[in-house]
């Protein structure tokens, strides 16, 4: 996969030739960044439009490229504290390693902050009026503030000169003020004593402030470390080299290098690099990448094969028909990155009214000046600079900032002890409203491995029967030998050695044992044979069948053995959670890319009405998109990369822990036990989690609603009362600690 982004020509708005392109984007570090972003690129001469999304952290961008380079789209977006990374080789490959720096960079900020922060909250609260405190508060406190938060100073003042506030500017105005207040006030403590009022200090509410909110910061990050993991893993399934023949000699070339028409070689246990058809030899390749089925498929002459899935045991040649972006493969890598990205941005209600409650404050902190300097008599230049102080200190944003992230960790580690793994926000903020869940078949709802379900054997069984039975299923290639090896591994007491053995494509196996030939195969191979099979037989085969089961005949020279049927089996606990997902009104339904009658069978076992069978990793996102457009919060719960597309596409997405790596990643739940019993109870934790978190935010927000008006002084005309700075401080402190004591609340839930 070519790393570039995509150049579509096409003509813009006010009808110029334009290009769009996709550009990853660095230092974002909040939904209100992403508005940002998408603002300056707009309003950038040239630039007919733009989008950024916060979720993947890309902007597209179309623009007329003789108007503006790529280089004043960078600038722009500079000129406000954030970048584009542009004419890289592999650009998502430099954002990993930006996010990785400054994932490393905030992790180390974060411990040192709290390091400092310690020494800073003991003396404040418990040694104020020890000998020199406010000034080893202010030697411990300014490299926190400065230093450790410096970034919340930059930002906020990239924000403020092109007029635009965020998060940034309130947590950079709230600790710099009560810092530089509190370094005035141990410098020149006189000015206040000479007014009859004590010069109280802030400076370990400033360094905690920035330590909550660095901690804040360093979880979202961690959260969204390893959103490009499952791209990786998927181009991983790509091959580098490729085997080809040309005048029946054989050369290995790159497979970017590979042209359509030409005859590649496989090798056993080699993945097929390209797509095309069989044209020599046979095999047995493993297409659960594609289909789902753990059963590899038979390969022979004029069958299609499909790069990224991977060969078994035996050998063929095939013609290439599809290369580079046309493959199968190549065409789920980008479907997943599409579905990614198409995502809605990561809307944390924080974010989103920070851009009303910032200026808010500010104004509420300027008028209050402001009204003090006119009307505050003897004291005026005092009381407005405490009261002004008192208003920024009392609205900084700590309880207002931990309302979500304390009650998603919590939620979070609540789901790890029901067995939940929780990746980001999103899926805790989103799992309570989904009413629809796609469930994939095999790994899923089965075990996703073929078991032998029933040996029926035709006359007394015998341990030297059973031997021989061993014995030619451990000598054959066939996939479904395993099965019949795994169950009767345990009562073969002795081995036997076969004579002969022939493998007979399509059909299944013979062997000679004491001069006597035993075959085992399907019902082809008996008929081939010439030998009879009874009416009780007969009757079993085809029960067993119309139980979407595949049945396995062993015999001898004359008649029928034993018959085997082989089956995915399905989970004991698949049924009972499909039936409580109903009961809770969500529609429930399957999708797989095996057969109606196997698909069918499965779906009445577990009490499901509405299926689909037959469908390509395609078919299923675009199941899923079907469903979003019909007004569904739609949950995808799937185990292989055959369902990548669909789980990326999904408003939640859950991946079963036995499942493949690349599901996993894709996916923003793990079940990992692989139960579907824990689906119920992950959406019961998501209504819990964001019921916490909306009265973390009332509380929040009452607590500023009535704490700002006191600040300012509303009630001094009254009472005479003014509130102290102080207090302002306790006050926000208490606010913080009684919403992490809610948040904690969601340890004792019942899920």
């Amino acid at each position: 996969m070519n790393a570039q982004p995509t150049v579509t020509e096409r003509t813009g708005r006010t009808g110029t030739p334009s290009v769009r392109k996709t550009y990853p984007v660095l230092e974002m570090t909040c939904a209100a960044c992403a508005v940002s972003v998408e603002s300056m690129l707009k309003h950038t001469p040239g630039v007919s439009d733009a989008g950024v999304n916060y979720a993947n952290q890309q902007a597209w961008v179309e623009f007329n490229p003789k108007a503006v380079t790529q280089q004043d789209l960078q600038n722009a977006v500079r000129a406000i504290g954030y970048d584009l990374i542009i004419d890289a080789e592999d650009p998502q490959e430099v954002q990993a390693e930006a996010r990785q720096r400054h994932y490393e960079s905030l992790k180390k900020r974060t411990l040192w902050a709290g390091i400092l922060s310690v020494p800073l909250v003991v003396i404040g609260m418990v040694f104020m009026d020890m000998p020199f405190a406010n000034e080893i508060m202010l030697a411990l406190s300014a490299p926190v503030v400065f230093g450790l938060g410096r970034s919340f100073f930059v930002n906020a003042w990239k924000q403020a000169r092109h007029g635009k506030t965020n998060m940034d500017t309130l947590v950079a105005l709230s600790t710099g003020i009560a810092f530089l207040f509190s370094t005035f006030n141990t410098v020149y403590p006189d000015f206040w004593h000479q007014r009859g009022i004590h010069p109280h200090v802030y400076f370990e509410s400033a360094a905690v402030v920035i330590t909550f909110i660095l901690l804040g910061k360093l979880l979202e990050e961690r959260a969204k470390s390893n959103t490009s993991s499952a791209i990786k893993k998927l181009m991983g399934l790509q091959a580098k080299t490729v085997r080809i023949v040309e005048n029946d000699v054989e050369s290995e070339i790159p497979v970017a290098s590979v042209r359509v028409g030409q005859v590649i070689v496989v090798r056993p246990g080699e993945k097929i690099p390209v797509d095309g058809v069989v044209i020599a030899g046979s095999s047995f390749v493993d297409e659960s990448m594609i289909s789902g089925e753990a059963v590899p498929v038979e390969k022979k002459a004029d069958q299609k094969v499909f790069a990224g899935t991977i060969n078994q045991k035996g050998s063929f040649r095939f013609r290439a028909e599809k290369v580079g972006a046309d493959t199968v493969l190549a065409q789920i890598i980008r479907m997943v990155q599409e579905a990614q990205g198409s995502k809605a941005p990561v809307q944390q209600l924080v974010d989103r009214i920070a851009g009303i409650f910032v200026p808010v404050v500010i104004g509420i902190a300027l008028l209050t000046f402001i009204v003090w300097m006119l009307f505050g008599g003897e004291n005026a230049f005092a009381q407005a600079l405490l009261t002004s102080v008192t208003v920024l200190v009392i609205a900084c944003p700590c309880a207002l900032g931990l309302a979500t992230p304390t009650a998603i960790m919590v939620g979070v580690g609540k789901g790890a002890d029901n067995q939940i793994l929780i990746k980001d926000a999103e899926s805790l903020e989103l799992g309570y409203r989904v009413n629809a869940v796609v469930l994939d078949k095999t790994g899923t709802i089965t075990a996703g491995k073929p078991a032998v379900t029933d040996l029926d054997w035709q006359q007394p069984e015998s341990t030297q029967l059973a031997a021989i039975l061993y014995a030619l299923e451990n000598q054959s290639e066939h996939p479904l030998a395993e099965a019949v090896v795994d169950y009767l591994k345990g009562s073969v007491e002795k081995s036997v050695t076969l004579d002969h053995f022939q493998s007979l494509t399509g059909r299944g196996v013979t062997g000679r044992y004491e001069g006597i030939r035993y075959l085992i195969g399907n019902r082809h191979l008996l008929d081939e044979q010439g030998i009879s099979v009874s009416l009780p037989v007969m009757q079993r085969a085809e029960q067993w069948q119309k139980e979407a089961r595949t049945v396995v005949y062993f015999a001898d020279e004359k008649t029928v053995l034993a018959l085997i049927a082989i089956a995915d089996p399905i989970k004991e606990t698949s049924k009972a959670a499909i039936q409580t997902l109903k009961s809770r009104g969500i529609e429930v339904y399957m999708l797989t890319g095996d057969n109606p009658q196997t698909a069918g069978a499965v779906a009445q076992t577990v009490g499901l009405t509405d299926f689909r069978a037959e469908v390509m990793p395609s078919d299923k996102a675009e199941f899923v998109k079907d469903l979003q457009k019909q007004g569904k919060v739609v949950a995808m719960v799937g185990d292989g990369i055959n369902d990548s597309q669909a789980l990326a596409q999904a408003d939640v997405s859950m991946a079963m822990g036995k499942g493949s790596d690349i599901a996993m990643d894709v996916a923003r739940m793990t079940l990992i036990t692989s139960d579907l019993g824990r689906i119920p109870k992950a959406l019961e934790l998501s209504r819990r989690t964001v019921r916490v978190i909306r009265q973390n935010l009332f509380w929040a927000f009452i607590y500023n609603l009535i704490g700002i008006p006191i600040a300012a002084g509303i009630l001094y005309p009254i009472s005479g009362f003014l509130l102290n700075p102080m207090l302002a401080g306790a006050a926000m402190a208490l606010s913080s600690v009684s919403v992490v004591s809610n948040s904690l609340r969601l340890r004792t839930a019942r899920l």
